[in-house]
């Protein structure tokens, strides 16, 4: 069977993960903290029938050698961790990070996971959450008495109460990490550190290489939808021409059989 078959259908085989991850993408374009995922290729091993400095008669050695790939495969999806646009929402507890560092979010089992989503809310308890329900970590409380809250630059929490007097009720810690690329997606806009991201680095907002936080604003999606439409034609056009390979190498073997007929 020609090698060509093999080598397009990996070449097939990779566009079509590329239009998935295109896809979610563009899916997510309208998601809050959302970051883009890029793919990364690598070609596969190569066939080598002449290695490169051969010696073909005495003192003289070929300058090239003769090698055939035998394809491509998905190596990895990167994620980016561009800054998204900042929408103005007016409300309060709508914060963004503007800079490096995530939300801290302390889940039900005890283990904490990172967030860019910074639409938060309070629950029953006065407890400020995500909108999955997930407490921030450390724990914030408002009390039932809060006539109105806001969150400073450096993360401060102030609350005033019915006598206007204001209170810092708690602190949001950011984390940030030295990999965040290596984080793992969880859904629900959270991540998961990994032996790849290395351990999460807490801290204050505005300090010590963290983003201050902004109140009223919300981070949008990073996703640039033109980009995102070229990626998607570019990937159409590669998995045609790798089919047209196929034929172009079928119709060969058609060819090579009709010599015998």
């Amino acid at each position: 069977m020609m090698r060509a078959f093999s080598t397009s259908a990996t070449g097939m085989m990779a566009q079509e993960t590329l239009v998935d991850v295109i896809a979610n993408n563009l899916a997510n374009v309208n998601t809050t903290g959302f970051k883009r995922s890029q793919i990364e290729f690598q070609d596969l091993l190569y066939s080598k029938i002449k290695e490169p400095g051969t010696e073909i008669s005495p003192g003289v050695n070929t300058p090239t050698g003769l090698e055939v790939g035998t394809g491509v495969r998905v190596a990895s999806t990167l994620r980016v961790f561009s800054l998204g646009q900042f929408e103005n929402t007016g409300r309060n507890l709508d914060i963004s990070v503007r800079g490096n560092g995530f939300l801290q979010v302390l889940m039900p089992n005890g283990e904490t996971r990172y967030t860019r989503d910074g639409a938060l809310q309070t629950n029953a308890n006065g407890q400020l959450v995500t909108l999955a329900g997930y407490q921030l970590s450390p724990a914030i409380a408002v009390p039932t008495d809060a006539t109105s809250i806001d969150v400073g630059i450096d993360g401060g929490v102030n609350v005033t109460d019915s006598t206007g007097a204001r209170t810092v009720v708690g602190t949001i810690q950011l984390a940030r990490f030295v990999n965040p690329s290596g984080l793992t997606g969880l859904g629900d806009n959270l991540f998961a550190p990994s032996d790849a991201s290395g351990p999460a680095v807490t801290g204050t907002a505005g300090q010590e290489g963290f983003g201050s936080l902004q109140s009223g604003f919300l981070e949008k999606s990073n996703v640039q939808m033109v980009n995102e439409l070229v990626n998607l034609i570019t990937a159409q056009r590669a998995y045609e021409i790798n089919s047209r390979a196929i034929r172009a190498g079928d119709e060969m073997l058609r060819e090579t059989n009709n010599i015998f007929r």
